[in-house]
């Protein structure tokens, strides 16, 4: 509940101690955010938030909070990307698509935690996923491509709307090679998939997810695995796809089966194919971009929710790309 007192003055009331804390941030970061962004004061006193300034900086900043409301009251900790898309999203005229993020709940993990998209390009990922046999998701690390998509297998695995989920991705080495790696096959490309099993921990648990594991309804393996298959009744979700030829990349999304559907994640800017490799991504993203029952999603480093470095990291390196 929010109430006005006065001109250049705002009381947003505050649900419990876990909301003010996750709004204030670690030594009352996020607060010093907003006021660095919107020029306002921001107090917490109890269970009230006080925003104090001039009437337009007290609007700016009320509306930025209200946008994150879903989080903060929840107890969920605001970070800095959550707070920088709904700035993006205030200043572009989209403040009413961002607000509709708090209830656009895909899952909880197992320790409870709402699992929502953050951004609205991840919204957007989402709801194409949902809506699609064949998804294509591009973008650099950090979008949460894999993650999501991913939570939302887990979904509709619990609603029984699939048999099965296959995680897959090529076993292209970037900087290393196989051969020197020991154990047999499977050992060899397990490093290569521990990503895939770290997003099925986080949403199952260790035990869940190596009861499923085991009995095939969960199946993570490397893309040569899926050749000569068809795949019903499953989700299928290719990750690292920037990394599979155009053979490879033909293969499997001819594997799709009956009441199945795929999602191939990569960022092409980060293939460790042979120099004058194409990358099958690349080349199946324009191809089937107008084609119907697919859709092709982009991500940008906005949508990166990992360190705040990750996002600088990003950038820089799409400029040097860019000026060459």
């Amino acid at each position: 509940m929010a109430e006005a007192t006065s001109s250049g003055r705002f009381v947003i009331d505050l649900p419990d101690s876990n909301a003010a804390i996750a709004l204030s941030g670690l030594g009352q970061k996020t607060l010093h955010r907003l006021e660095a962004l919107t020029g306002a004061s921001l107090v917490i006193r109890g269970l009230q938030l006080e925003i104090i300034g001039r009437a337009t900086q007290v609007e700016r900043a009320t509306a930025l909070v209200e946008l994150m409301r879903p989080l903060w009251q929840e107890g969920e900790a605001v970070s800095q990307v959550d707070l920088q898309a709904a700035l993006t999203s205030l200043d572009t005229g989209r403040g009413a698509a961002h607000a509709e993020l708090g209830g656009l709940v895909i899952a909880r993990n197992q320790r409870g935690k709402l699992l929502r998209p953050r951004t609205l390009r991840q919204k957007a990922y989402v709801e194409a996923m949902e809506r699609h046999d064949l998804t294509f998701a591009l973008g650099p690390a950090g979008t949460g491509k894999t993650f999501l998509a991913t939570v939302l297998a887990v979904r509709m695995l619990s609603e029984r709307k699939i048999e099965r989920l296959v995680l897959t991705r090529p076993a292209i080495e970037a900087g290393e090679r196989l051969g020197f790696l020991p154990g047999d096959l499977q050992q060899k490309v397990d490093p290569y998939l521990r990503p895939l099993y770290d997003a099925l921990h986080s949403l199952l648990g260790n035990e869940k997810t190596t009861t499923l594991l085991e009995k095939g309804v969960i199946e993570v393996a490397p893309l040569a695995y899926m050749r000569g298959r068809t795949l019903e009744e499953a989700f299928v979700i290719l990750d690292e796809a920037q990394n599979t030829t155009s053979a490879q990349m033909r293969m499997v999304l001819t594997r799709l089966g009956q009441s199945s559907r795929m999602v191939v994640t990569g960022d092409i800017t980060q293939v460790d194919l042979p120099p004058g490799q194409p990358s099958g991504l690349v080349e199946a993203s324009e191809l089937l971009e107008k084609v119907e029952g697919v859709a092709v999603c982009r991500l940008t480093s906005a949508d990166v929710l990992r360190h705040p470095l990750v996002q600088r990291v990003v950038d820089a390196y799409a400029r040097k790309d860019n000026y060459r």
